[in-house]
């Protein structure tokens, strides 16, 4: 069941990556490709959820949950946020930290024995420098750009950026916490992943044409 839970939310993850993208393409807006950006790494982390609990994890899948969900997901929120605000550089600095991300995720030493099922913790297979620093500055960095950005603005646009702050909780929930088990993280990362997608294509108010976009014209649907 928590295979099945986390396969779910990575199909939705990555749909909604995939309306957010093809909004960029219509705009070219940089904040929609560093968040489609974002969500797709999320689809990957849930991804890899589903394939430590259907074939027992281990260190191959924990890298590819780690580096998808650790080291890259908030932190790209929180460049598309930058983006969102004027940041010029945010695009570069999104590719830069990626690249970064990616290149410690591939080197990084993983021990330890794996349980079969349960989302392995981080400090019983890593050490703490130089991957599980990186991702606990990166994620206090990142999460507070969204916050930050979002809460500037909340007055023009009070749904989307109070939806966006509540999908932060939410992914961060759905990717930082073990301790909800599997099941739990994969309906943390659905649940998040709809609330960011809401958040940044809600209008500045709240109206029967929006109710009516998100309910006839979902990226669900």
């Amino acid at each position: 069941m928590d295979a099945l839970l986390a396969f779910a939310a990575a199909l939705i993850a990555l749909r909604l990556a995939g309306a957010l993208a093809r909004r960029w393409r219509a705009s070219a807006r940089p904040e929609l490709l560093i968040w489609a950006w974002s969500l797709a790494t999320y689809a990957v982390a849930a991804g890899a959820i589903a394939w430590g609990e259907a074939a027992q994890w281990d260190a191959r899948a924990f890298r590819v949950y780690y580096a998808a969900g650790a080291l890259l997901t908030a932190p790209l929120l929180g460049a598309g946020s930058l983006a969102l605000a004027g940041v010029r550089r945010a695009k570069a600095l999104a590719l830069g930290y990626t690249g970064l991300a990616v290149g410690i995720a591939l080197a990084m030493p993983v021990h330890g024995v794996f349980a079969a099922h349960g989302i392995p913790p981080a400090q019983d297979h890593l050490a703490f420098a130089p991957a599980r620093v990186l991702a606990i500055v990166a994620n206090i960095l990142g999460t507070a750009a969204v916050v930050v950005v979002a809460l500037r603005s909340i007055r023009s646009r009070p749904l989307g950026n109070s939806l966006i702050v509540l999908g932060v909780a939410a992914a961060a929930a759905g990717s930082g916490v073990a301790g909800l088990g599997a099941g739990g993280a994969a309906v943390g990362i659905a649940v998040g992943a709809a609330l960011l997608y809401a958040g940044f294509v809600a209008p500045a108010t709240f109206s029967r044409g929006f109710i009516h976009t998100v309910f006839t014209k979902s990226p669900l649907g």
